[in-house]
């Protein structure tokens, strides 16, 4: 048999062969590090037999996938030693997730902290013990039968789900087993370093009309070196987290009267319209019109785009003059009528219209997180009806653009092209041509891609842009998607050169992604320490004591009437006082004005840059700051904040 490896060469065997005897056949190094495969592009263990002509790809940790193997058995080595220590538990679920895994565990008396330590001895036990993790399968009726006496009723659950005469997979690893999908590492004895991070509360399959579970959350890695630098990760997260920050920083709230639609305060505000002023202005110099399409539209047009049949149980629906109204959960359906509204000819395209368009989502609650995660949010949409001569162009113009956005901020990023998934609308055909060209305008910029097969939306393919912040943990962010299928749908037509009717092409795409959720990426990227352009409060004017507060005031004047965001600590409080609470609320710039500074017209300048900048003239002082606003330039920090 012929076995076609990801770099393209082929191995061949005479008989039947396991991935791990093929990886080891490769090198030996390489069987040490895998932790699963992929067989004909579906995951494989490495205990996989191989009987016929393949593609096979050995995973690693070093991949996402390969990762999951790895997080996956963390979970049961977890669930092991809860059971071991705690019999009486009841076990739900344990998946790998982005950054770790879970486990869902029913148990009578709580978990505490106490017992994560209790727990994660045990698991050092077990992983000392290096079980061989053994795979094996029943019908649906055993799995049934011997999950009841076991006295395990959320594992019955999950079998009687399961369609009739399925074969169900079982892993077990010493006197544990679970059932499970897999893929799962050969041994216990892989799992080196792990930490048990926290407890949460779930309800069970996210229902909160079923019973509330705990789910011990940890991570892990085939080194302690790469855990001790994922746990410093978490620990700068925590003193970044918007949650906290944006509540002290005054930016935003959430209410239990509204749970999951953020509240944004005046500061939040500013910050919020100070993001959106340079949205409008970039999209205005990139050739976009700006459009507002209503927040309520009829279920027909839902139908019509699809999104009733694709996305019916996350949209939030109500009845007008007895007729089904939708809150729209996305901005493209309004943007074909505005389309449509008027005859379109080949010299009008492209149109590129962009919206900052107020979208609502149904959450469960306990997948609510801050900004992360909302009901209801500000998506910075834009559509772009285009010939399909005109693909290449238009995509590269909007990578671009996202580009010019992210390096603002300083961010990094890497991008994905998603694919095809199995819930698509249209033909081979329309498909085909739509990934070749985003294919081909990624590669005409010459940036490197990922392709992540199968996770394209329902009308089409898509890139992903994934940024990275400032403690390396990555968000996907903007997005362009190509769409053959809508414009079809909402019978889009423009005149060409031929006089003739013709449909256009469709992008869909964001930059920010949600406003929201953007905000947030930035609280924790900057730790609240906004640059100067974005900061809320750029200058704090500190008059000494009240004898000054005249002069204070004066400054404050010229500060404001050259458009810059200032406040005056009018406070009978020390000035050491009030330089320490202007460096806790993270203001840029803080001016202390005394008898020496009003006697020369100055203003004694302190940064979050650079300390003590000492005395400068006050219009020398507003020129600079003007200029580094005007420039959107960040500047460096020198000392702590602390």
């Amino acid at each position: 048999m012929k076995i076609t490896l990801k770099d393209g060469s082929v191995k061949e065997y005479a008989g039947a062969m396991s991935v791990l005897d093929i990886a080891k056949d490769i090198s030996e190094g390489l069987a040490r590090v895998a932790t699963s495969a992929k067989v004909n592009g579906e995951m494989a263990d490495l205990r996989t037999m191989i009987t016929e002509d393949c593609q096979l790809e050995l995973l690693t940790f070093d991949s996402e996938e390969g990762k999951g193997a790895f997080w996956h058995t963390s979970s049961h080595i977890m669930a092991q030693a809860v059971k071991r220590l705690y019999p009486e538990t009841k076990l739900a679920i344990g998946p790998s997730i982005d950054h770790g895994f879970y486990y869902d565990l029913d148990r009578e008396t709580p978990f505490t902290t106490e017992d994560l330590e209790k727990i994660e001895a045990e698991m050092k036990k077990i992983v000392k013990e290096a079980l061989p993790i053994e795979r094996f399968t029943k019908t649906r009726e055993e799995a049934i039968a011997y999950f009841t006496e076991k006295d395990e009723p959320y594992k019955v659950e999950l079998v009687e789900d399961l369609p009739e005469g399925e074969e169900i997979s079982f892993y077990q690893q010493g006197e544990f087993v679970d059932l499970c999908a897999g893929p799962h590492l050969m041994s216990t004895k892989n799992v080196k370093a792990f930490k048990l991070t926290s407890l949460a509360g779930a309800y069970w399959r996210g229902s909160e009309k079923n019973k509330m579970l705990t789910r011990i959350y940890g991570i892990s890695y085939p080194k302690k070196s790469e855990l001790d630098e994922y746990l410093h990760m978490m620990e700068e997260a925590k003193k970044r987290d918007h949650r906290k920050l944006g509540r002290e920083l005054g930016i935003f709230m959430m209410c239990d009267e509204g749970p999951g639609f953020p509240f944004f305060l005046p500061k939040g505000m500013v910050l919020k319209n100070t993001l959106l002023d340079y949205w409008r202005d970039l999209h205005k110099k990139n050739g976009y019109v700006e459009i507002s399409t209503p927040l309520i539209l009829s279920r027909h047009l839902w139908e019509n785009s699809g999104h009733w049949d694709h996305y019916k149980d996350n949209m939030y629906t109500t009845q007008i003059d007895g007729d089904d109204y939708a809150v729209k959960p996305m901005n493209c359906p309004g943007g074909m009528l505005v389309y449509k509204s008027e005859p379109r000819s080949y010299k009008d395209l492209p149109l590129r219209a962009g919206e900052l368009g107020i979208v609502h989502r149904h959450e469960k609650s306990g997948a609510l997180h801050g900004l992360f995660r909302v009901r209801c949010f500000t998506q910075d949409d834009a559509h772009i009806f285009m010939m399909p001569e005109q693909i290449r162009d238009e995509i590269k113009g909007v990578a671009r653009l996202i580009d010019e956005i992210y390096s603002l901020f300083g961010f990094k990023y890497h991008v994905e092209l998603s694919t095809r998934p199995e819930d698509s609308m249209g033909s081979d055909e329309d498909w085909e041509i739509a990934t070749e060209g985003l294919k081909g305008a990624l590669d005409d910029l010459g940036l490197d891609y990922v392709i992540n097969e199968g996770d394209g939306a329902f009308y089409g393919p898509k890139i992903d842009f994934h940024l990275e912040d400032s403690i390396g943990r990555t968000w996907q962010c903007g997005t362009i998607q190509l769409d053959m299928q809508m414009p079809q749908r909402f019978d889009l037509e423009y005149t060409g050169a031929d006089g003739e009717k013709h449909r256009p092409i469709m992008i869909h795409r964001v930059a920010f992604g949600s406003i929201e959720r953007f905000i947030g990426i930035l609280i924790e990227h900057f730790a609240g320490a906004f640059p100067t352009w974005l900061a809320p409060v750029q200058v704090k004017v500190l008059p000494i004591s009240d004898k000054y507060m005249d002069y204070g005031k004066d400054v404050l004047a010229k500060l404001e009437a050259a458009g810059i965001r200032a406040e005056i600590d009018t406070r009978a409080e020390k000035i050491g006082y009030k330089i320490r609470e202007a460096q806790m609320n993270k203001i840029p710039y803080m001016l202390v004005v005394g008898a020496k500074e009003e006697e020369a017209g100055a203003v004694s300048v302190r940064s979050r840059f650079a300390g003590d900048e000492g005395q400068k003239n006050l219009d020398a002082f507003i020129e600079n700051i003007r200029k580094e606003i005007d420039s959107k330039e960040q500047r460096a920090v020198e000392i702590s904040e602390e």
